[in-house]
């Protein structure tokens, strides 16, 4: 019969507090995702129509194919994602400047404009929450955003 070591039930007991720790951890990121996304649910676009309208805010026209690939969608499924935008008059398509057999994807007027509203409204959203914690809280919450982003760009 094998007997585990003595400092295995505390490195059990670390792992678990460790594994809560981080669950708590995604929770939270989730709910204040929710939340900061409910500030902006009059615009009532999917996940993946924000994601596409905030890509295309960020880096400019794209094509569908270029879009998928960002995305890590199939292009048919992206497909489906740029027609629900053109049909709601956000992105349009234009001729590619150097391949005249593609089209690129970019935002129309109202699109850009649907964009900048939902950021204004996280960002006020956001500010006025962030504006209530203590100096201390604020810096730590700042601190864990740019340890955030170091995970997120590995």
């Amino acid at each position: 019969m094998s007997r585990k070591p003595l400092n295995a039930g505390v490195a059990d007991f670390a792992n678990a507090v460790r594994d809560a720790s981080v669950a708590d951890f995604v929770h939270a990121v989730a709910l204040l995702v929710r939340r900061v996304r409910a500030v902006t649910a009059t615009h009532e676009l999917s996940w993946s129509e924000a994601s596409v309208m905030g890509r295309l805010v960020r880096e400019g026209p794209a094509t569908t194919a270029e879009l998928a690939r960002a995305e890590s969608v199939k292009p048919q499924s992206m497909g489906a994602t740029i027609a629900a935008l053109e049909e709601m008059g956000l992105v349009e398509r234009k001729p590619h400047p150097t391949d005249g057999r593609q089209m690129n994807i970019a935002l129309t007027a109202k699109g850009a404009a649907v964009c900048k509203s939902s950021k204004d409204a996280k960002i006020t959203w956001l500010s006025q929450a962030i504006a209530g914690l203590d100096d201390k809280d604020r810096e730590t919450l700042f601190a864990a955003g740019e340890i955030i982003k170091r995970l997120v760009e590995k």
